[in-house]
């Protein structure tokens, strides 16, 4: 994230809370206040509160809730994408469902309540342009915890990968799986050039791995390999035209 010329004297954020329930909104303006990166926090209760100080105001970012009365967090956000210079936005919500609607607004984060204040440091750090650990090259190690272990997983061996709320669940060649804490969005993002492509709302695939592509009574469906033997994954309808051009140019490039 670029463009956080506000900032005040000291580099610190001026960022607009807006929640409609009040406990909720003071304790994030608590956990925000408390943070040395953050110099002033406003907060008001409604997302028509919260426009009206966006164009009175300039702030750094919006820490926004998606489900209030009138305006939604959601509507709101789409109002801010037409400023000519909109603010970043974090999603704070206790509903994971909205997840691929906040990221196809371009959030710049998704924080589940109740919120954790080193997940919501996470998150002040995505805003001031940090970006998520995960390694960019293609045959990246990626480590993961279970069970107290934390493991390295050869990116090369991911044959898909699945939102779950907050986080992604890592699916490898070796029937394994491993929860990471990152948004689905954001991998996508960053995977992209190591052959990683959106084929449904909650999937991601490697394209790498697939093996055959299935039609049927006009539904799309790809078979990722493995050594179980191999999954089957449902293409949405809104990607089965990309997903077939993309397979297209990667089999004319050879590979």
């Amino acid at each position: 994230m670029t463009g956080l010329d506000r900032l005040d004297q000291r580099g610190r954020l001026r960022v607009l809370v807006v929640d409609d329930e009040r406990p909720a909104l003071d304790e994030l303006t608590y956990l925000l206040g408390a943070d040395d990166r953050v110099g002033e926090v406003i907060a008001c209760q409604s997302a028509t509160e919260g426009l009206r100080i966006l164009r009175e105001r300039e702030v750094d970012c919006v820490f926004l809730d998606i489900q209030m009365p009138g305006l939604t967090g959601l509507e709101l956000a789409e109002v801010l994408g037409r400023f000519k210079q909109p603010p970043p936005v974090v999603f704070v919500t206790a509903h994971e469902q909205h997840a691929v609607d906040a990221f196809d607004l371009h959030a710049v984060d998704y924080v589940l309540k109740p919120v954790r204040p080193e997940r919501l440091a996470e998150a002040v750090r995505r805003v001031l342009g940090g970006t998520s650990p995960q390694p960019a090259a293609a045959g990246a190690q990626i480590a993961v915890e279970r069970g107290g272990v934390t493991r390295f997983v050869d990116r090369g061996d991911i044959t898909h990968v699945e939102a779950q709320g907050d986080y992604a669940r890592l699916h490898t060649t070796g029937g394994d799986s491993y929860l990471v804490r990152v948004p689905l969005a954001t991998l996508e993002e960053d995977w992209a050039e190591a052959g990683f492509h959106r084929i449904h709302r909650s999937l991601l695939v490697a394209l790498g791995h697939v093996t055959e592509v299935r039609t049927d009574a006009g539904r799309t469906s790809v078979v990722v390999g493995g050594a179980t033997g191999g999954t089957e994954l449902p293409v949405s309808r809104r990607h089965t035209r990309a997903l077939r051009d993309v397979l297209v140019r990667r089999a004319r490039a050879g590979g």
